[in-house]
C-alpha cells in the first residue's frame, strides 16, 4: 500500500471536512441573521450542494477507481442518468426508512426530505462516485473484508458514521428539555453531519495505522 495514496485521501477527506465548516460560517458573512440552527433548512440545502460539488470535483481529479475503463460518450451520459436516478431513489428510501423510525408522515415533509438528501449526500454520492451506480459492487464493499482499495474502505466509514450519527442524533429528541436544537431534524442532521466528519478524519489514520494488516485483492 502506497503511502502516497493514504496522503491523497487524507488531504481529499480534509477538504470536504473544511467545506462542510464553511457551509456553517461562510454565508453568515452574506445572510444577514443565518445561522445552523436558526435557518437550518437553508443550511442543510447549502451543505448538500456543496459537499456533492465537491465530492464528485474531487472523484473527478482524483479517479480513486480500481479500474477506469474507456467508454463511449453515450456510455458515459447513460451511467451519469443512472447515477441520478439512484441517488434519487436513495432520497425516496431514505426519507421512507426515516419516517418508520418516528418522523412525522405528513407534517414536516420538507424538514424530512431535506434531511434524507443530506444523508444520501453523505452516503450513496460516496458510493456512486468510487463504485458507480453498480449495485453488486455496493454489497461486496459492505460485506465483510469486501474493500479492495483504501478508498472502498474509507466508504466504508464514512458511510457507517454517517447513519450512527443520524441515530444517535434521534435519541435527544423526546426529551423534555425544550432546546431549539431538538426541533427535527435539526440533531438527526448535526449528528450525521458530525458522524460524517468523523468518518472522514478517523478513515485515513485508521488506514495508516493498519496499512501492514490491510492486504487489497482484486475479485
Amino acid at each position: 500500500m502506497k503511502e502516497t495514496e493514504i496522503r491523497r485521501l487524507l488531504a481529499a477527506n480534509l477538504l470536504c471536512v473544511f467545506s462542510i465548516i464553511l457551509t456553517a460560517v461562510l454565508p453568515a458573512f452574506f445572510w444577514k441573521g443565518f445561522t445552523v440552527l436558526g435557518t437550518h433548512l437553508a443550511w442543510l440545502c447549502i451543505c448538500a450542494v456543496c459537499v456533492s460539488t465537491l465530492t464528485v470535483i474531487l472523484h473527478l481529479v482524483l479517479r480513486p477507481n480500481l479500474t477506469p475503463k474507456r467508454s463511449s460518450f453515450a456510455h458515459k451520459i447513460s451511467r451519469f442518468l443512472k447515477c441520478c436516478i439512484y441517488f434519487f431513489m436513495s432520497c425516496i428510501l431514505f426519507h421512507a426508512i426515516i419516517v418508520l423510525y418516528g418522523a412525522p408522515l405528513i407534517e414536516s415533509v420538507t424538514e424530512t426530505f431535506l434531511f434524507a438528501v443530506l444523508l444520501s449526500t453523505f452516503t450513496t454520492l460516496q458510493c456512486l462516485c468510487i463504485l458507480g451506480p453498480n449495485i453488486q459492487a455496493w454489497i461486496r464493499v459492505f460485506s465483510k473484508n469486501g474493500a479492495m482499495s483504501i478508498w472502498e474502505s474509507s466508504l466504508q466509514i464514512t458511510t457507517m458514521g454517517s447513519i450512527l450519527g443520524a441515530w444517535f442524533g434521534a435519541f435527544p429528541i423526546p426529551l423534555d428539555w425544550d432546546r431549539p436544537w431538538q426541533v427535527w431534524p435539526i440533531s438527526c442532521s448535526l449528528g450525521a453531519t458530525f458522524g460524517y466528519m468523523a468518518g472522514l478524519i478517523i478513515a485515513p489514520l485508521w488506514i495508516h495505522w493498519n496499512r501492514k494488516q490491510l492486504t487489497y485483492k482484486s475479485r
